[in-house]
């Protein structure tokens, strides 16, 4: 379970489960509260508890569409028999002497050939920043400090995964900052996984990278032009 809790200075103003499918800062807006992800952190449970600083937002009119995409090739009975699945992944953009670190996605996912941002998902009883470490080490041979909580964002559709199962499928993906203080050579340590190479790039050069969806945006966050 993933839950959200709302401060206000140090007055918590809203705490509430997030439901599969939702989006934070969306569900936060319908309270009346807009604001950025402060910490995430997991406790003796596979909970997960993110904090966000908030203060008042204005409601708009109208609400977001709640049409959930899916794959193409997905029959009727297929969609409306998707199995929930929630995958939590922590990520982070690494800065250091020689650059930004990038990890290109291999043949195993569905997105071969796109560059990302090191990390992935969360092991049973890991804590975000630790899986952060973990990540970027076995993705790219790199040792990082000064993790800290960028940006949470979310994802939601159905689609098959690559066992065959449908799924009704969630990403939440917590997004940080990291310095790596000894820049090398980056290595996959992990062969034969989600990651087929590594390496460090300019930022004035990230735009000649093919990027996954979600990274520009991280970058942005980051302060990083693209």
């Amino acid at each position: 379970m993933i839950e959200i809790v709302a401060l206000q200075g140090n007055r918590e103003v809203a705490r509430f489960a997030l439901a599969h499918g939702a989006d934070p800062e969306t569900e936060l807006a319908t309270l009346g509260w807009s604001g950025r992800p402060m910490s995430a952190t997991r406790g003796t449970s596979e909970n997960l508890t993110i904090t966000y600083a908030v203060d008042t937002c204005v409601l708009t009119p109208g609400g977001v569409d709640a049409a959930v995409a899916h794959d193409d090739g997905l029959t009727e009975s297929d969609v409306a028999n998707a199995v929930p699945y929630q995958r939590i992944a922590a990520y982070a953009v690494v800065r250091s002497s020689r650059g930004v670190l990038m990890t290109e996605l291999s043949a195993r996912t569905n997105a071969a050939g796109l560059w990302n941002l090191p990390g992935g998902g969360l092991d049973p009883g890991e804590g975000p920043t630790d899986a952060v470490v973990r990540e970027v080490h076995e993705e790219t041979g790199q040792h990082v400090v000064d993790v800290a909580l960028l940006t949470v964002m979310t994802r939601h559709w159905v689609g098959r995964a690559p066992s065959g199962r449908v799924e009704d499928f969630q990403a939440v993906r917590l997004f940080h900052t990291a310095h790596c203080p000894e820049p090398a050579d980056p290595v996959v340590l992990d062969v034969g996984g989600s990651t087929s190479a590594a390496r460090w790039m300019p930022e004035t050069e990230l735009t000649s990278l093919p990027l996954a969806s979600s990274v520009p945006e991280a970058l942005a966050a980051a302060g990083v032009s693209t």
